[in-house]
């Protein structure tokens, strides 16, 4: 890193903020890399990757087929998204275990086998097991999951991908990044009182809104950082991708050297200590924008309905929720999740629920609490807090993502009743946590979820209002309090981790070839050294095609780690051109309509290749591999549209898909959906070399198309090998 930083420093000449410093730091050739803030593209060398049960399926199985022995980076697997909340940890977990036992099975073998640290269910939420264990100051880390920044609490630049990009890095390939810009938060005053770390981020997004950090990394800064606890810093960062930012962090300071030293990391603390110059910004660094909260007046938030930047003060809560007819009573309170489950969250928590014990009250919503670790269960079990939360009437659920990512079996409402839940998520999207869409959740700290709880209603402000007691009396919260460490160390509870064996010769890895949830992948074929020719259009895509158009969520996220039936969901949601329909294109050989993934099947049975034409933006959003993938897996060749969103038309490369642009985007209208394409110079695809779309109409009339393609020298590469992890494989025999 310091290497790079002399280097970048010399190249601008300028002060740079923290976030250069980490970004610039792990440059792949920092005497040669264009740097532009908001412009260029990066390639960068992280640190360690980690990756989420559900998106690891599929990273997992690519990795494989790219002839690797081993991770070329330290790399980690959670089980954490898979587990189901219901009855509470005890019962959910085996069941569980159950369900899931195919894919854990999986996970682990294939984890032992190359050499990656597998985190078994029950350890815990990926982002607190990071913070526990793996983050450090200066670091850089992708994650496939959109938490990931958690671990800026501890001064890392840590960015949610998805899994392709993760595979890249597994496989010694640099990752690409947009070169961030950079906006600063700078923090005065000192937190005090009912307001938590939560409140900052819940004050910001109200600020910049869900879309205000798109492209930029957020960089806090100011005297009031240190009045922050360092897991606290982690809640900030965390709900950061609220708001669009590639990530958030914080400067390096005594806080996280504490944490360090208290989770067993002292060596590290001192390291950082000592290249504490390059852990904070440059004085005079220059940010894109500025924003300052004054922790002293900072008051408590909650967010929400339906979104997570409709910001609201507490003292307003009562007027907003009446004049906005949100329901006033609070069926359910939930605390923890990747957000909020440290030690200083329960404590705190646990102390407000005490109070009102000591009272003789009970919690009037139904009470959640989950562990954000195995650690953190452990440590609040032996402390006494978690018999406190549990004497109030509250459920403690498993160590895992649960109600946060919809993961909830509830029963105490009918899908469609309007009803109000508030908890310390990160997100609260329609139908999200339950999937009810008249489910009116809020987030806010767990201190706030704890006191609403009590109170049961909307109403209430617990800075100054009363809760009769049974007695009749007036009872009323006073300020929270809790330690942001635990004075007798952690207690590290139940192992849940399986390091990777010393000798993974012997070690196979276990799919069921009858399985419906997991296929192993098969290498896809090399290009053929011809142009393409004769193909029919699959589709003629109109108007917007997201990925979630090219390759549906919902239901079909449990066949992520099957490559053969989630392709049965491709390209079901996109409008036909030809009708306007989704999901019934023509069969250009038998004239009859039919599913695109069935036209797509019957093309691909008969040798046929076949394109995909597309409108502007074409790939933008999220389940981004799955997107390419399917398209190749079922024959496709080649996706022409009028323009791409960058990551997709990246991953298309990577699976040796062509996708080209219209060098006139109106040429568009030229092609129509029953038409026969070739496309020629592919045979000398080069970098800026334009190629030629020959469309040949029903009529038996002919238009030449000029279309254009982004491909570098590596890429090539990748379309000639049939694929990235193939050019890979070949590279290493």
């Amino acid at each position: 890193m310091q290497q790079n930083i002399d280097i970048v420093k010399d190249r601008l000449q300028h002060p740079l903020t923290l976030a250069e410093k980490i970004v610039y730091g792990h440059l792949d050739d920092a005497k040669n890399q264009d740097i532009a803030r908001g412009s260029s593209y990066l390639r960068l060398r992280p640190d360690r990757v980690a990756c989420q049960d559900a998106t690891a399926q599929m990273a997992l199985l690519q990795f494989m087929s790219a002839g690797l022995p081993t991770v070329a980076v330290p790399t980690t697997v959670h089980c954490d998204h898979l587990i189901e909340a219901q009855k509470g940890g005890d019962k959910d977990l085996p069941r569980a275990a159950e369900i899931n036992k195919e894919v854990y099975d999986f996970l682990a073998s294939c984890s032992a086998k190359y050499g990656i640290g597998f985190w078994k269910p029950g350890s815990g939420i990926i982002h607190q097991i990071i913070l526990e264990n793996y983050a450090f100051p200066g670091g850089l880390m992708i994650g496939t999951d959109s938490h990931t920044p958690n671990a800026g609490g501890l001064g890392m630049v840590a960015v949610g991908v998805g899994g392709a990009d993760a595979v890249d890095v597994m496989a010694n390939i640099p990752w690409e990044l947009k070169c961030p810009k950079v906006i600063g938060v700078k923090l005065t005053g000192k937190m005090n009182g009912w307001t938590s770390a939560k409140d900052v981020i819940l004050k910001v997004a109200g600020i910049l809104t869900v879309k205000g950090g798109t492209g930029a990394i957020v960089e806090y800064f100011g005297p009031g950082v240190d009045s922050l606890s360092c897991t606290g810093m982690a809640t900030i960062c965390n709900m950061g991708a609220e708001i669009g930012a590639t990530t958030s962090l914080f400067p390096y300071n005594k806080r996280m050297s504490d944490y360090l030293v208290a989770t067993n990391r002292a060596s590290i603390a001192q390291a950082a200590d000592s290249f504490r110059h390059h852990l904070t910004a440059d004085e005079g660094a220059k940010y894109d924008q500025i924003i300052e909260i004054n922790l002293d007046t900072l008051e408590p938030h909650i967010n929400g309905p339906f979104t997570p930047d409709l910001a609201t003060p507490i003292s307003q809560l009562k007027t907003a929720a009446t004049k906005n007819a949100w329901p006033l009573e609070i069926k359910s309170g939930l605390i923890g999740s990747c957000t909020n489950s440290s030690y200083e969250d329960m404590s705190r928590s646990a102390d407000l629920a005490q109070q009102a014990l000591d009272a003789g009250l009970k919690a009037k919503a139904q009470y959640f609490i989950t562990p954000g670790s195995e650690q953190i269960r452990a440590t609040i079990a032996r402390d006494g807090q978690m018999e406190v939360l549990t004497k109030a009437g509250g459920v403690v659920l498993a160590n895992a993502c649960g109600p946060c990512i919809g993961q909830w079996d509830r029963s105490d409402v009918k899908k469609g009743e309007k009803n109000t839940i508030v908890t310390s998520y990160n997100r609260n999207f329609t139908g999200r946590n339950d999937g009810n869409p008249a489910t009116h959740c809020f987030v806010t700290s767990p201190e706030l979820v704890t006191a609403l709880s009590f109170a049961g209603s909307l109403e209430f402000n617990p800075l100054t209002d009363a809760i009769k007691t049974p007695e009749g009396k007036e009872f009323k919260f006073r300020a929270p309090m809790g330690k942001d460490l635990p004075p007798k160390g952690y207690d590290p509870g139940m192992n849940t981790y399986q390091a990777p064996p010393a000798d993974r010769s012997a070690v196979q890895v276990v799919v069921d070839p009858k399985s419906t949830r997991l296929q192993l992948l098969t290498p896809f074929t090399a290009f053929d050294g011809k142009d393409p020719a004769d193909m029919p259009v699959l589709i003629k895509a109109k108007g917007k095609c997201t990925t979630d158009h090219i390759s549906a969520a919902g239901p079909w996220l449990k066949y992520r780690g099957h490559l053969d039936n989630i392709s049965n969901n491709m390209l079901i949601g996109a409008i036909n051109a030809e009708n306007g329909e989704a999901n019934n294109v023509r069969h250009q050989i038998t004239g009859k309509f039919d599913a695109v993934p069935a036209v797509a099947r019957a093309y691909k049975a008969e040798g046929i290749k076949w394109v995909v034409i597309g409108d502007e933006n074409y790939g933008e959003g999220s389940s981004r591999e799955h997107a390419a993938l399917e398209v190749r897996h079922l024959g496709g060749c080649a996706v022409i549209v009028k323009s791409f969103a960058r990551i997709h038309e990246t991953n298309l490369k990577k699976q040796g898909m062509l996708p080209l642009t219209f060098a006139n985007p109106a040429d568009y209208d030229k092609i129509k959906p029953d038409d026969r394409i070739t496309i020629e110079g592919v045979t000398g695809l080069a970098p800026g070399k334009q190629l030629t779309v020959i469309a040949k109409h029903k009529d038996g009339s002919v238009d030449k198309i000029p279309v254009n393609q982004t491909f570098n020298e590596n890429q090539i590469s990748w379309f000639k090998a049939g694929s990235a992890l193939n050019a890979m494989a070949q590279a290493n025999k």
